[in-house]
């Protein structure tokens, strides 16, 4: 029997939903109860919109009645915060969060925690590898501990399909709490699989409330278009059709912003979300606020905008490129529909899915050889390092240094003594062969599973809720499958063509570096202009032809000659460079040269092969870093003959970390050249996948 009087439990729920009849959905007043009347740990699997705030909320109400401490919720939703802190207070729960976006110190939380002043505190898990906030604020909250909630618990798991290795000290937090603190894990997608990993990490035999997880009135469909340009065709002309607003998910930051631009020059209008240093926090919050009051179609989205996006009203989610998995796709998928009696979920397929997918599955877990490599440097070296130290004594890729540089904290290997600064500790480290290993193939099974999902002539949604291990497996009778209506993308070829045309005109910008690779300026008079790249390799416009004419042809078309010629034509100029040069390599021939006589002779220019390699050099792509990159190529090129006056376009094929333009653009302004306007016919730079 309940401790605390039923019309108590009702009461707060009803102040919380301010509706004076609301009653508990089912499984809500169970959890609540195992929270607050036994004060023990609970993994709650609903799926989304069930109400999953509504239970730490209320039992938050009542435990502070109790005398507990502040609830402390962790979230990788940074997006969602605003709307958890905004219900807390409908329920007269004084809420805070401290992230890298609102305006709270450290200093003002310690001080409101002090005068016990909070109800609830939202944090990242990132929040809690930081130095500060973990040796100011975490002991505060361990002194009068309340709740630990664990918003998206299946990110704890290797086998869930957002792992991130910051949960992994929640296991460590929790293990420290005396007995008769309550613990909630809650997720919208967890299989039985990740759910037993998830309750070995929080305490062995945890209770587990599951709902029904099949979504009624979701009407899924598969779309098979291996074309970009003909899955944006498809959107120009569906997109108005639907009803309400909605999502639309690619898989890569480039692609965001290709779908988004597509659809704005289109007429329509949409708004973009996705991660990446050029997109501003306001922006993104922006577009979530244009969604959320309807003033735009759709939000064009990465999986930044996965989990957690509180909008019931969302009538269709269409991914541009399949998820790597179908769990992945579930989290995705159920942001529509949630408060609608119908909604739709399209899953387009591309060609290039199964690269992208590839990309992100390798670099997800740092290799053997990547720590041996980074404990060597330690081992070497008193005291400690910063990542950017780490990155000049190895050849590893700086996102790979730091992603294994937090797998190493979170094991207690290093410790964080400052932002990006590491002191080793005297904890043996043994690499978790077989655990990387089998979560290496269970996320290629999930990949695999998308196929099949894809392939199937069962009902879709029965098949999708399965893989979730959910009991209800009966036909939704409205999928493409279920109905036999299927999505067709059968345009005119002019149709596709302009789409085709768009694709080819995304330009990229190449930024001149201001500082070498030794971390030195880079003298004004010495740095490259701002440049011009034709295209992202195999991106489905001239990305395509440039890895065309690279790997297989051996020669770029008069098509790229062309784009080239039509970019610089577009390109508003302060001065019109009057010749020009290209870098010269070993390993390609005349590859370069070629294509920039081609370009020059169009464009009413000389050109001059004067930039000559004195050394022989190992392939910049081999050189994972900036560090390295830069000086690999330091000193290794010549100037062979008389520069023409003026300014100098400098061509080459493939720019990645723009070191060799940069070594060779301070070449030519050292020997009397005019000011050098970089030119790529693509970019082979990951940091935008």
């Amino acid at each position: 029997m309940s401790s605390i009087q039923v019309d108590e439990f009702l009461l707060a729920l009803r102040t919380l939903t301010k509706n004076p009849v609301a009653k508990f959905r089912d499984g809500q007043r169970e959890a609540i109860e195992v929270l607050v009347n036994d004060k023990a740990r609970v993994i709650v699997v609903q799926r989304t919109g069930w109400g999953k705030s509504a239970v730490y909320f209320v039992a938050t109400h009542l435990l502070r009645k109790q005398g507990l401490g502040p609830t402390l919720i962790v979230s990788p939703l940074l997006a969602l915060m605003n709307n958890q802190i905004d219900a807390a207070k409908r329920l007269g729960l004084r809420a805070y969060t401290i992230n890298s976006v609102n305006d709270l110190a450290v200093g003002e939380l310690v001080s409101l925690l002090d005068a016990d002043a909070v109800d609830v505190l939202l944090i990242s898990p990132e929040r809690l590898a930081n130095p500060e906030f973990s040796d100011k604020v975490m002991p505060l909250v361990g002194r009068r501990p309340g709740l630990i909630v664990i918003d998206e618990v299946h990110c704890i798991s290797d086998w869930g399909h957002d792992f991130r290795p910051d949960y992994r000290r929640l296991g460590q937090v929790i293990g420290r709490l005396p007995k008769g603190i309550p613990v909630l894990g809650t997720t919208a997608t967890a299989n039985d699989k990740v759910i037993a990993d998830v309750s070995q990490q929080l305490g062995d035999g945890l209770p587990v409330l599951r709902g029904p997880l099949k979504r009624d009135g979701l009407a899924l469909s598969v779309l098979d278009s291996p074309n970009r340009a003909t899955r944006l065709v498809w959107l120009d002309k569906n997109l108005e059709n639907l009803p309400g607003t909605g999502i639309i998910y690619c898989l890569t930051q480039r692609d965001v912003d290709l779908v988004a631009g597509y659809l704005i020059n289109r007429g329509h209008k949409v708004s973009r979300y996705r991660s990446g240093d050029d997109i501003t926090q306001e922006e993104k919050d922006e577009s979530l606020r244009q969604l959320l009051d309807n003033e735009v179609k759709a939000v064009v989205a990465s999986t930044a905008l996965a989990m957690g996006y509180d909008k019931p009203d969302v009538s269709f989610v269409i991914h541009y490129q399949s998820t790597d998995s179908l769990v992945g796709y579930y989290q995705q998928v159920g942001r529509a529909g949630r408060a609608l009696k119908s909604s739709l979920g399209v899953m387009m397929r591309g060609s290039e899915d199964k690269d992208i997918h590839a990309y992100f599955r390798n670099g997800s877990f740092p290799k053997e050889e990547v720590i041996a490599q980074i404990l060597s440097v330690f081992e070497s070296t008193d005291g400690p390092l910063s990542t950017i130290a780490i990155e000049k004594q190895v050849n590893l890729k700086s996102g790979a240094i730091e992603n294994a540089m937090k797998q190493l904290h979170v094991e207690g290997v290093v410790d964080r003594v400052k932002s990006k600064t590491y002191a080793r500790t005297l904890k043996k480290w043994v690499y978790p062969k077989d655990r990387v290993e089998h979560t290496l193939a269970s996320k290629a099974r999930g990949a695999d599973e998308v196929i099949e999902y894809c392939n199937t002539t069962e009902c879709r949604m029965s098949f999708l809720v399965s893989h979730l291990n959910d009991n209800d497996l009966s036909s939704c009778g409205i999928c493409d499958n279920c109905t036999g209506v299927k999505m067709t993308a059968n345009f005119t070829p002019i149709e596709i063509a302009v789409a085709q045309v768009y694709l080819q005109s995304g330009y990229l910008t190449i930024e001149p570096r201001k500082r070498n690779w030794d971390n030195r300026n880079i003298p004004t008079n010495e740095q490259l202009m701002e440049g011009r790249c034709l295209s992202k390799w195999k991106d489905g416009g001239y990305g395509d032809e440039v890895a065309k004419g690279k790997q297989g042809d051996h020669h770029f078309g008069d098509e790229i000659v062309n784009a080239v010629v039509e970019m610089i034509s577009d390109w508003k100029l302060v001065e019109r460079p009057k010749w020009m040069t290209c870098i010269p390599s070993v390993r390609s021939g005349d590859l370069v040269p070629n294509i920039a006589l081609r370009i020059a002779n169009q464009l009413g220019i000389p050109f001059l092969q004067i930039v000559a390699k004195k050394n022989l050099t190992e392939p910049q792509k081999v050189m994972a870093n900036s560090a390295h990159q830069g000086a690999n190529v330091s000193g290794a090129f010549t100037i062979n003959g008389a520069l023409l006056d003026g300014p100098v376009f400098l061509l080459d094929d493939l720019v990645d970390s723009r070191w060799t333009l940069t070594e060779v653009g301070r070449l030519l302004r050292q020997s009397g050249s005019g000011n050098v306007y970089p030119l790529a016919l693509a970019s082979t730079q990951s940091g935008d996948s």
